[in-house]
């Protein structure tokens, strides 16, 4: 039971692991906010893609912030322009996602279904750097308290 619980806190202390929680939780936020919107309100499939993948981003800077990459900011202010860069980052992996399925798809013959999976891959990819980088640049780790982190 021991070993158990080691390796719990062992994957807890593992950022890419709680990065792939998290982004396993906004694909499901964003799944189910687009099936609410659509299918309940009835909405244009294109508006509710929007306003779900809005949703996603919002939950996704929420949870990354605190339970990935642990961000401290000092006020709205600091708080704001890590917003803003979160947000930047994802527009631009989403720009990375359409321009990569509109190559392989239309340009390279491939399957649609391929295409969206190759794309995937590397949006994943991008999210994670820019967020590592560029956006939670500043933030302490979970991972400094475990004494490693592999």
């Amino acid at each position: 039971m021991k070993r158990i619980f080691e390796l719990i806190k062992k994957l807890y202390y593992n950022e890419t692991i709680r990065y792939l929680v998290v982004g396993g939780c906004t694909t499901l936020v964003n799944l189910v906010a687009f099936a609410i919107f659509c299918d309940v309100f009835g909405m244009d499939v294109t508006l509710g893609n929007v306003l779900s993948i809005i949703i996603a981003i919002l939950f996704a800077y929420v949870a990354n912030k605190i339970f990935v990459f642990s961000s401290k900011t000092n006020g709205f202010k600091e708080m704001f322009f890590e917003f803003c860069r979160f947000v930047g980052g994802r527009l631009s992996t989403m720009a990375i996602e359409v321009g990569g399925v509109y190559l392989i798809y239309n340009i390279m013959g491939q399957p649609k279904m391929l295409a969206k999976l190759a794309t995937q891959v590397l949006v994943i990819i991008g999210n994670y750097f820019i967020s590592k980088f560029l956006v939670f640049r500043g933030s302490e780790k979970l991972s400094q308290g475990s004494g490693n982190d592999t």
